[in-house]
């Protein structure tokens, strides 16, 4: 299938995001390949799926992720802040949610720090995957460079790429020395030369975050291969299936 849709954060748009309402909203979407979601450690070292390094945005609680162990972090209600319906919807750990995509779906796994914030993310986020042998269904993604590289020395087998929203000439080469195979960009940043040579390359790359029918549309002219990161996957589906769709069924009635 061309233009791959990544469910990000889960299907956000409707359920909370990176919980597990939204994963398993975006599961139920037979068109929805991969999912995308965001990863910091707990005080206690638990791997978690997260965004903010704080917690006030979209939870009950106060301060920082990295401050609240496990245990606490369990306790808060992650849901209410997007709608009633889903209140007490907690913070999952990301074993749950390998657990509930492996063999299903693949992950965009974001390696969420900055700096020497999360000493020991890397390895805690390998071992879960290892553990479950779900090297080739994921990739990890981030900012922060170091991160990736500490990755790949970990485990050199597992796929990684680098998240950028910027634009910088030499983007090829960057990607050639930290070994990354994959690239998410800001959409804004995407024309079809790059893609043209990324791709050539055998670099996978996704344009985030786009919930604009409009743009999606525009996108799906530079290459098939590009893949699509949105907050509204049925958005995608009503670009790239059911326009699909109507258009055959406009060819068969004028052949009959």
């Amino acid at each position: 299938m061309n233009h791959l849709c990544v469910a990000h954060r889960g299907f956000s748009g409707i359920a909370p995001e990176n919980t597990m309402a939204a994963f398993k909203l975006a599961l139920e979407q037979p068109f929805v390949h991969w999912i995308e979601l965001d990863v910091q450690l707990s005080k206690d070292g638990v791997p978690v799926v997260f965004h903010d390094f704080t917690l006030e945005r979209t939870t009950n609680g106060t301060g920082r992720v990295k401050d609240a162990d496990w245990k606490q972090l369990q306790r808060l209600d992650a849901g209410s802040w997007k709608n009633a319906q889903y209140h007490g919807e907690p913070i999952p750990s990301l074993a749950q949610v390998l657990d509930l995509c492996q063999g299903r779906v693949s992950l965009n796994i974001e390696l969420k720090t900055a700096g020497d914030m999360y000493p020991g993310l890397e390895k805690a986020v390998l071992r879960e995957i290892i553990m479950r042998g779900m090297e080739a269904e994921v990739v990890l993604t981030s900012f922060e460079r170091a991160a990736l590289r500490r990755a790949k020395e970990l485990a050199p087998e597992i796929r990684t790429g680098l998240i950028i929203d910027a634009r910088p000439d030499d983007l090829a080469k960057q990607l050639e020395n930290l070994q990354c195979s994959f690239l998410s960009i800001g959409y804004p940043r995407i024309d079809r030369k790059l893609l043209k040579d990324l791709i050539g390359r055998g670099i996978t790359v996704m344009a985030w975050t786009v919930d604009d029918r409009r743009i999606m549309r525009r996108l799906s002219s530079l290459h098939p291969e590009l893949m699509i990161c949105t907050n509204w996957p049925d958005r995608w589906e009503q670009v790239f299936l059911l326009s699909k769709s109507r258009m055959w069924h406009y060819i068969r009635k004028l052949i009959r």
